[in-house]
């Protein structure tokens, strides 16, 4: 948990500048005094501009489109804005920690097994605890403790790793309902934005009496913009959620493997002694 604090604090961290830094743009971008542009156009000796190169052409489309961007987060309203940027951070945050744990809990299997198959040859059981538990990962764990019980049966052992099992598939999926949850609220929050702005566009045009075009579109441009964030922040946590799950999927499988493996290797044993 203290990680996940650590998280959310430096992916809100990076947020806030972030949204400093668009601000502080949207300032610097905004339209000079006509006057003033227009002087400096009269004074300014006439030059013939040269052909832009390909590639800067698509440098200035590209910082055009992120600009945009920014902009348009700007305009979507801090009230509105904010609690979408949070979901954000929030279900990131969740993802970054699934995928750090998941990472650290992928094992090679083979090289394991191997390594368990040779002790267990050699009858040296604890020298095949002892690998596993140098061994991080849920694979290592269901190994060590079918190995605990090895004096007690196949039957126990059996029973011990199926156990130990479903204990640590819940551990490899802890954390996944909150990701899920900010993927469904991230475009709720947008479309509460949006009615909420319409109702203010309403509101506005009930107060000024007149159902002029510029009200009407200026509201719903605010309130559409929160939408199609939300929508943007569903989209890149249900990547993230979806990789994560594929992660998980292959850890279950190499333990279901690993299981089958164990048990054929203390069948072996057992016949031996």
């Amino acid at each position: 948990m203290k990680k996940l604090f650590a998280i959310v604090a430096v992916l809100g961290l990076f947020t806030f500048g972030t949204t400093q830094v668009f601000a502080q743009e949207a300032v610097e971008a905004a339209p000079v005094d006509t006057v003033q542009t227009e002087e400096a156009v009269a004074e300014a000796p006439a030059e013939v501009e040269a052909p832009a190169p390909a590639e800067v052409v698509e440098a200035e489309e590209s910082a055009g489109v992120h600009k945009s961007l920014k902009t348009k987060f700007i305009e979507g309203g801090a009230e509105f804005m904010a609690l979408v940027a949070v979901a954000m951070v929030i279900g990131l945050a969740f993802c970054v920690e699934r995928i750090i744990y998941l990472s650290m809990a992928k094992v090679n299997t083979k090289k394991l097994m191997e390594a368990i198959a040779e002790a267990l040859n050699a009858n040296d059981v604890e020298r095949a605890k002892e690998i596993c538990r140098n061994t991080t990962g849920p694979v290592a764990s269901i190994c060590y403790q079918g190995l605990l019980r090895i004096d007690e049966g196949l039957e126990t052992v059996e029973r011990s790793i199926v156990s130990y099992g479903s204990l640590q598939s819940s551990n490899l999926e802890k954390g996944c309902s909150w990701i899920t949850l900010f993927i469904a609220m991230a475009p709720s929050l947008g479309f509460l934005g949006t009615v909420i702005g319409m109702v203010m566009s309403f509101d506005e045009i009930q107060q000024k009496g007149d159902i002029s075009p510029t009200i009407v579109a200026g509201g719903m441009k605010v309130a559409l913009i929160t939408t199609i964030y939300g929508i943007i922040v569903a989209l890149v946590l249900q990547v993230f959620y979806n990789y994560i799950l594929t992660r998980i999927e292959s850890i279950v499988a190499d333990m279901e493997d690993c299981s089958i493996t164990l048990l054929d290797l203390l069948t072996k044993y057992n016949l031996k002694k």
